[in-house]
């Protein structure tokens, strides 16, 4: 089981909530997450104790750059989020890398799924 993991601080409130429902990870993550996949949505710090909060579906897993990403996927990524520069200034943090607009993304869009 593969799983989509978030830094508690940054999503733990509008996973639970059910606010968030794309992520947007840098680079092209296509070969690990396809659509159709369950996988659990998880929140804790990197190499740490995580805690499952419920299985999604993956409905679309898309390639882009940041440029391209549109408003709803930035929107949907965190909804106090208004643009591009949302996007990179949390890539940075996240990866602690330089980012820029033209930068390969894999956007993933999930549901969750009931038990």
């Amino acid at each position: 089981m593969y799983a989509l993991n978030f830094y508690s601080d940054l999503y733990g409130d509008v996973l639970r909530n059910s606010r968030k429902t794309v992520t947007i990870r840098l680079g092209d993550k296509t070969d690990k997450y396809k659509t159709g996949m369950l996988v659990w949505v998880t929140v804790g710090p990197r190499f740490s104790r995580r805690q499952k909060l419920y299985t999604a579906i993956l409905d679309r897993v898309e390639v882009k750059t940041i440029r391209d990403l549109s408003p709803r996927d930035i929107e949907r990524e965190h909804p106090e989020f208004r643009g591009e520069d949302d996007v990179i200034a949390m890539l940075s943090r996240i990866y602690g890398d330089f980012i820029t607009p033209d930068d390969l993304v894999t956007v993933i869009y999930f549901s969750r799924v009931d038990e």
